[in-house]
């Protein structure tokens, strides 16, 4: 793609039937993408779990619980502002480009100085040159940023999607190669490195621009204040998300760091899977009804119904098999991640609830009171994280699940004021689906606490079956208790309508192609 015409205006502009026709098949690319992604996730995680310690894992997370945040410096903020910004040109564009290259590389300077600082603080010597080899990533990425976001503008979603995997396929054959040769934790430095230098170079294949010298425009400015304030709320949310990492690793040492981490990944890979669809239709929908409040409020009814009712099933299952789930993917000696993962699992459901707060903040136009929301989210976690802290980290997992439960009515309370949204409304629209979850989990667990299904399996073949057929169990009572309470069909309908609309992309793409 060449972004700019020859006189310096953003060219890649789609008109109205174009747009749709993009939208459509973005939202198609991004969900197939979604899937190869879980595989390559999944897969680099079962092998590196075998061929690494939990320790190995613990010290790179200690790294990059800090370092993933200055990386997104650019990443959350610039990409959002060139998105948006209504007359973007190429000089706009250069001076952004030189801002967020040059921010990259004082932050990737001053992390690898502070390495040391890190390593006392965690007590971990080895911590220093950790963060000496991963700082280079936030340089590097630094200069992907805006190509990456000029493509999300044209919205090149084909593209993005195959950069991004490819650069997670390097990232998994370097990390694998590394570690088969006996690298350890550097396996894991050097493949975040590899990742970071594939994704610049697809984003300079992909765009084909090359930033001028800086120059003064008059627009800059006003993109910065833009940028520093989504930022500011991505740094909040990050903080919220990554505040457990830090504690147990200052607390604790890098073996239950590591064991926590992949209890967390596969914890948050789970939610983040399972809501993809919803949050594209859902932001896209609710958007175009800001104006409408009848509408809004019913469509977002439908849409946390169907959050909910993928959630708490994903809770009770995940509860019920979560030991078994880890020794298929992990193997024995990441056990105890098992019985960590068991704590996190029951929040599932509420924290995918909590996650579609942002859909009404920000189609309103309201990040103002999102960020004050997240900070108050932030402090409780905090709060409820350094009350668990004496029992371990499998307690700071239930204070995590436990976090979620307690913000779930007040944060939608918050959200819908502007709109009427009130408490009423929410449980009205959710409260069959943990109700219907909690009633399926206990009485699974009645019929197979007797069995050999329940202890921690000894096998993989063991596991297989136990998932297997708790999981039947599970998904049958499950099933007919959702009936039960809404007396009907209709929440298995309206999932199996939205299934369908994701789902037959040919044809959908081929009727936005014809005229209008």
């Amino acid at each position: 793609m060449v972004p700019f015409s020859s006189l310096g205006a953003f060219e890649p502009v789609a008109d109205c039937s174009e747009l749709r026709r993009l939208s459509i098949r973005g939202a198609a690319v991004t969900i197939s993408a979604a899937a190869l992604s879980l595989i390559f996730r999944v897969g680099g995680t079962v092998v590196l779990a075998r061929l690494l310690t939990p320790g190995d894992f613990g010290v790179v997370t200690m790294v990059t619980t800090f370092s993933l945040l200055l990386v997104s410096v650019g990443l959350n903020g610039f990409t959002e502002a060139v998105i948006q910004s209504e007359d973007l040109d190429r000089y706009t564009a250069s001076n952004l480009f030189w801002i967020n290259a040059g921010a990259g590389l004082l932050l990737a300077t001053g992390f690898a100085a502070g390495g040391s600082l890190l390593a006392t603080f965690y007590k971990n010597t080895l911590v220093t040159n950790v963060a000496i080899g991963v700082s280079g990533t936030i340089f590097i990425q630094s200069a992907s940023c805006i190509h990456l976001a000029l493509l999300k503008r044209a919205m090149r979603f084909a593209a993005i999607s195959a950069n991004e995997l490819v650069a997670l396929a390097v990232y998994s054959v370097v990390s694998i190669a590394l570690a088969i040769a006996g690298f350890g934790y550097w396996s894991l430095v050097v493949a975040l490195i590899a990742n970071a230098l594939s994704l610049v170079i697809g984003a300079w294949y992909l765009c084909r621009w090359v930033p001028s010298t800086p120059r003064r425009d008059g627009k800059t400015a006003t993109i910065i204040r833009f940028a520093a304030k989504v930022y500011g709320q991505f740094g909040v949310a990050y903080c919220q998300q990554n505040i457990d990492n830090l504690i147990v690793g200052w607390r604790f040492n890098t073996i239950e760091l590591g064991l926590y981490k992949k209890a967390y990944d596969l914890f948050a890979l789970s939610a983040s899977q399972l809501t993809a669809p919803v949050n594209d239709v859902a932001f896209a929908t609710l958007s175009r009804l800001n104006q409408d409040q009848d509408r809004f409020r019913r469509y977002l009814a439908n849409s946390l119904g169907m959050v909910a009712l993928i959630g708490m099933a994903a809770s009770a299952e995940l509860t019920l098999v979560g030991r078994h789930v880890v020794r298929l993917l992990l193997g024995a000696k990441w056990a105890k991640s098992g019985e960590i993962f068991e704590m996190f699992a029951p929040g599932i459901g509420a924290m995918l609830l909590c996650s579609a707060i942002g859909w009404i903040h920000l189609p309103l136009g309201r990040p103002g009171r999102w960020l004050r929301w997240n900070l108050i989210a932030f402090v409780l976690t905090v709060v409820l994280f350094i009350i668990a802290l004496p029992w371990g980290s499998a307690a700071i997992a239930a204070a995590w699940s436990g976090s979620y439960w307690i913000l779930v009515i007040p944060g939608f309370w918050y959200a819908g004021r502007p709109i009427g949204f009130g408490i009423e409304d929410f449980v009205n629209a959710t409260w069959r689906y943990p109700a219907a979850a909690l009633l399926a989990g206990l009485t699974t667990a009645w019929i197979i606490r007797p069995t050999s299904l329940w202890p921690t399996p000894l096998t993989t073949g063991a596991a297989v079956v136990a998932i297997l057929s708790i999981s039947t169990v599970l998904g049958v009572l499950y099933v007919c208790a959702v009936i039960l309470l809404h007396w009907g069909l209709a929440p298995i309908r309206q999932l199996t309508g939205l299934l369908m609309e994701l789902a037959p992309v040919s044809k959908r793409a081929k009727q936005a192609s014809q005229p209008a």
